[in-house]
C-alpha cells in the first residue's frame, strides 16, 4: 500500500502522508469508458438525437441561433463540441453571423480576454462568431415571461435565448448539491436567468427543502422549477457532455433538453454516486482542483458533497486553492453575516426574505455540513480576514489535521475523496440497522 495519497488541488494534485497506523479508504468513481474520438461524437450526437429531430432537419428552419455554454467555474469541453456543433449549423444553411454563444455567468462575474478564450476551447470558434457573457442584472437584455405555475418562480430570461428560433443548452453533467444534477435545463435557470430568478431560486424555501440535494431529481424544487420555465420559454434542445476523472469526454448526446437530460443522468449515476457501508470520523476531501477550486464560494460543494458518510461530531478535511480568494464581495459580507450572528443566527436573518441574498446561498448549504460535524480547511490562496471568514477551521497541514482527527475520534479508518464533489458517497443509516 502506498504511504501516500494524491488529491486534486489548483491545476495539480497534493500528495498526502498518511500517518502512521492511519487505515485509508479511497473514494472514486468506476473506471468510466472514455470516447476516443470526441470530434466524432459530436457529429454522430447530433446526427442521432434524444427525442428530437437531427440537427440538420432543425437547421433548416434557423433564422437566429443561441447556443448556451456553461462559464469557466465547470470544465465542459467545449471546444470540440462548439466546434462541431457550428460547423454542422454552416454546412446545413445558418449563417456564422446568425450564431451567438451566450456564456451562462449566473451572477457570477464574467469571463473575459484570455479567460474567455479559454472557455470557448477553440480558436476557430472564437474568431468566427459572437460571444457574449450574460449579466443577471442588465435589466435591458431580460425578458419577463411571467412566473412558474406551481412555485410561483419570476420567469427572467436572457433576451439572446428568447429571441433564438434554436435554443441548444451546452452542459456538463455531474452531481451537483442543490438541483441534483448539473447540466440540461440548469444551463438556461439559474445560467442565463435574471436576477430577481436566480435569488427567489436560492431563498431559504428552496435551500431548505431536504429535496433539494445531491443526486435528486425526485420533487426537488429546483428541478421541478427548472423545468416549468424550460416549458414556458419554449422548445430548447441540449448536448449534454460526462466527463471522467482525468477530464476525458466519456458520453455525449444530444436532443430535447429535458430527455437528454435524464439520459445523461442515467449514465453518470452509475459511477458518480459511490454506496459505502459506513461513515467516518475524519474525512478528506478536495473542491476539485481547477476551475472549480478558484475560490472558497465554489469549496462549498466540496464540503456538502460527502456529508452522508460523516459521522456525527466527525471531521471533515478538505483542500481548496483558492487563487481568486473568497469570491464576490455579495459572498463575503453573507460569511460576515455568518461570523458575527451564528448559525442560527444567519437562518432566522434569512428565513423569511423572499429574494435571497446574492451569494449567501452558498452560506446557507455551509450550514449543513457544519450541522453534522466540524470542516478543517488547507488553502494557500486566502489571506488575512477572509481566513477568518470562511467560517471553519484553517489549518496548514492537512497530515497533522488527520492525526488530529484519528486521536480525537480513536477511529484510525480514513476516507479520501480525491475528485472532491464530483463523487458522491451515500449511506444509508435505515439500510445499515
Amino acid at each position: 500500500m502506498s504511504d501516500s495519497v494524491a488529491i486534486r488541488y489548483g491545476k495539480g494534485e497534493l500528495h498526502i502522508r498518511l500517518p502512521k497506523g492511519c487505515e485509508p479508504t479511497i473514494i472514486r468513481k468506476p473506471a468510466m469508458p472514455v470516447l476516443e474520438d470526441a470530434n466524432q461524437a459530436v457529429l454522430d450526437a447530433l446526427a442521432q438525437p434524444v427525442a428530437s429531430p437531427t440537427l440538420a432537419q432543425i437547421a433548416r428552419d434557423t433564422k437566429k441561433a443561441c447556443l448556451v455554454i456553461c462559464d469557466v467555474t465547470r470544465p465542459v469541453p467545449n471546444g470540440p463540441i462548439l466546434r462541431g456543433l457550428i460547423e454542422q449549423l454552416r454546412d446545413h444553411g445558418v449563417s456564422l453571423d446568425k450564431i451567438t454563444v451566450l456564456i451562462a455567468t449566473g451572477l457570477h462575474r464574467p469571463n473575459l480576454g484570455r479567460e474567455m478564450r479559454e472557455v470557448i476551447g477553440d480558436d476557430w470558434v472564437f474568431d468566427n462568431v459572437r460571444i457574449e457573457n450574460h449579466f443577471a442584472r442588465d435589466t435591458a437584455w431580460m425578458v419577463n415571461l411571467g412566473r412558474t405555475p406551481t412555485d410561483g418562480i419570476p420567469v427572467i430570461l436572457n433576451r439572446h435565448v428568447v429571441d433564438a428560433d434554436l435554443r441548444i443548452a451546452i452542459g456538463l453533467v455531474e452531481p451537483h448539491f442543490m438541483a441534483g444534477y448539473s447540466g440540461g435545463r440548469k444551463v438556461i435557470a439559474p445560467g442565463v436567468a435574471g436576477e430577481e430568478t436566480i435569488r427567489t431560486f436560492h431563498n431559504y424555501r428552496f435551500m431548505a427543502d431536504p429535496l433539494a440535494c445531491n443526486g435528486n431529481l425526485l420533487n426537488n424544487p429546483l428541478h421541478r422549477g427548472q423545468l416549468e420555465i424550460l416549458k414556458m420559454l419554449g422548445r430548447t434542445y441540449a448536448i449534454n457532455t460526462v466527463i471522467d476523472e482525468s477530464r476525458r469526454m466519456s458520453f455525449l448526446n444530444f436532443g430535447d433538453c429535458e430527455q437528454s437530460h435524464l439520459q445523461s443522468v442515467a449514465f453518470v449515476k452509475q459511477f458518480a454516486e459511490v454506496p459505502m457501508e459506513g461513515q467516518f470520523n475524519t474525512l478528506v476531501t478536495s473542491a476539485a482542483g481547477y476551475p472549480l477550486d478558484k475560490t472558497y464560494y465554489q469549496t462549498v460543494k466540496g464540503m456538502v458533497a460527502p456529508v452522508q458518510i460523516l459521522a456525527e461530531g466527525g471531521r471533515m478535511i478538505i483542500a481548496s486553492a483558492c487563487e481568486e480568494g473568497i469570491g464576490s464581495h455579495e459572498y463575503r459580507e453573507s460569511q460576515a453575516h455568518l461570523v458575527s450572528l451564528g448559525r442560527q443566527g444567519f437562518l432566522d436573518r434569512i428565513r423569511s426574505m423572499p429574494l435571497a441574498d446574492i451569494d449567501g446561498w452558498q452560506t446557507h448549504m455551509l450550514l449543513r455540513t457544519l450541522a453534522v460535524g466540524n470542516v478543517s480547511l488547507y488553502s494557500e490562496g486566502l489571506r488575512g480576514a477572509d481566513r477568518e471568514l470562511t467560517g471553519v477551521q484553517m489549518i496548514e497541514s492537512i497530515e497533522d489535521a488527520i492525526e488530529a482527527g484519528i486521536a480525537q475520534s480513536g477511529d484510525k479508518r480514513v476516507a479520501f475523496i480525491p475528485e472532491g464533489p464530483y463523487v458522491i458517497p451515500t449511506f444509508s443509516k435505515l439500510s445499515a440497522r
